[in-house]
């Protein structure tokens, strides 16, 4: 007779299982700890975000399940393959450089931001965004989407007296619990359907779904894709972006524009190639007019943004990240159409890493220039490399990267290996709307990379740089070098291992 007790590979879960414990501890040390011993708290978190990271490297060498169905140990509601390692890589990195920002943020604002909740909030959400990836049934994926989500509602209204912040949080909140709301809806429906939530039978059971639940399925299909298009700030689904960074603290605006969309598009990845692979005819076209849609408004947003306006720098770069999105959609339409939909799908997790590396860094900056210049408008910029030669480097870096250009050959190597997707899978239209989209980019990140080496007006404002900044600003800098040095090795880091 088997057994039904569950074995647990805990050497599997370890990543996320630690950032959640960590933030339990802290939840409970904050407790204990004085008033003066707050930051060791933020510091506690890092050891925690970076312990999490480093237990990504022993799962390198095999896939691992767990959670499996008694009988049937190939049905795993959790698995650690090489997509899994790679979005967590992206998750667990990019929080632990949040967490970076934050030291500093929280000891400039400490009046007004609470460091022990802040730093519960912020690892629970991202022991929720490390779990997702490793999702493997519906029921396990709506749950780590809500633990990512919940805990950042807080963080974005958690600034006291802050009306723009309180504002900032409620549209954030409101867009993301109806697109819960609509995802639940079509799970639901996916569930009577099929009579399961586990990914790999959902594709299995819904290519023979009898006549009476046809329409019950094809319905449950699409609202589970409107779902996550609201939660990867796809077009017309993006309106809460900019109000939402301006409010947030800029480590969360920073938190939300990386971790936010590796959540919401690995999820997407996860419904659309694995559990609907069927519904592709659905689900590929769909994507594909979101896609065109996301690039150009997020990057007409982003071209119409006034440099003298308050906080247009995060501004600027939350349209950018909109636009981004609609370059990260592109691979996944194309897989709908490609032979090889695995190739498709690494193209956007290998966009997704070149993003996260120098957008953080972007917004690294953007904290930098902001501990001096508090509305961070990108006229504030100006004159950027008489004060700080290598910020102002930095950040021209980071922008060129974004824009695709040398010596960001990081960036426009993603850009390729994305239109390199889209017209294999035979997407043109999408290809040229695409090429146009990176052209109007083009105008506002070098109109900003401009702005950095004009002669400044006064004496140049002098930034100082504590080291958590510093430590940020370095790794996504040598990162950001590195990769383009040898930008092939992000491909065959990226091999997904979905099929």
């Amino acid at each position: 007779m088997s057994s039904l007790v569950q074995s647990v590979d805990w050497l599997a879960i370890a990543p996320p299982t630690i950032a959640a414990v960590v933030g339990l501890v802290v939840l409970v040390a904050d407790l204990f700890v004085t008033e003066s011993k707050k930051p060791l708290l933020g510091w506690l978190s890092v050891a925690g975000l970076a312990a999490a990271t480093l237990l990504l490297l022993p799962l390198l060498d095999a896939d691992r399940s767990t959670f499996c169905l008694v009988g049937d140990t190939r049905v795993c509601s959790y698995t650690a393959d090489r997509f899994t390692l790679v979005i967590q890589l992206l998750v667990l990195g990019g929080a632990l450089l949040t967490a970076l920002l934050s030291v500093t943020a929280l000891k400039d604002d400490a009046k007004r931001l609470p460091e022990g909740e802040y730093w519960f909030l912020f690892l629970s959400s991202a022991a929720g965004a490390a779990l997702l990836p490793a999702s493997r049934d519906l029921a396990t994926l709506i749950v780590a989407l809500e633990v990512a989500s919940l805990p950042a509602f807080a963080l974005v209204g958690l600034r006291h007296g802050d009306r723009r912040s309180s504002e900032a949080a409620l549209k954030f909140f409101l867009s993301s619990v109806t697109a819960t709301a609509v995802s639940l809806m079509g799970i639901s429906f996916v569930y009577a359907a099929t009579g399961t939530l586990h990914l790999t039978l959902v594709a299995e059971r819904i290519q023979n779904v009898d006549g009476q639940l046809g329409t019950l399925a094809q319905t449950g299909v699409v609202l589970t894709l409107i779902g996550f298009a609201f939660k990867t700030a796809a077009v017309p689904f993006h309106f809460w972006v900019p109000d939402t960074y301006v409010g947030a603290p800029l480590p969360i605006a920073a938190y939300l524009s990386v971790i936010g969309k590796a959540v919401g598009f690995s999820g997407l990845i996860l419904v659309t190639v694995v559990a609907l692979p069927s519904y592709a005819d659905v689900w590929g076209p769909a994507l594909a007019v979101l896609a065109a849609l996301t690039m150009t408004v997020g990057n007409v947003g982003a071209l119409r943004q006034q440099a003298t306006r308050a906080y247009s720098a995060v501004r600027l770069l939350a349209w950018s990240s909109v636009g981004q999105a609609g370059y990260l959609l592109v691979p996944i339409a194309a897989a709908a159409y490609a032979e090889d939909a695995e190739q498709a799908i690494g193209s956007t997790v290998a966009y997704a890493l070149m993003y996260g590396a120098v957008n953080l860094g972007a917004f690294a900056v953007a904290a930098v220039v902001g501990r001096t210049r508090t509305l961070n408008r990108v006229s504030d910029y100006r004159g950027l490399y008489a004060s700080s030669p290598l910020t102002a480097l930095l950040l021209a870096f980071f922008l060129l990267c974004l824009a695709g250009l040398p010596p960001g050959i990081i960036g426009l190597f993603a850009k390729v290996t994305v239109f390199s997707a889209a017209v294999d899978a035979g997407l043109g239209w999408l290809a040229v709307v695409m090429a146009v989209n990176v052209v109007i980019a083009l105008v506002y990140y070098l109109q900003w990379t401009a702005v950095l080496f004009r002669a400044p007006e006064g004496a140049p404002a002098k930034h100082h740089l504590p080291a958590p900044l510093t430590a940020a600003l370095a790794l996504t800098g040598v990162l950001g070098i590195a990769l383009s040095g040898a930008p092939q090795l992000v491909l065959r880091f990226t091999g997904t291992g979905l099929f």
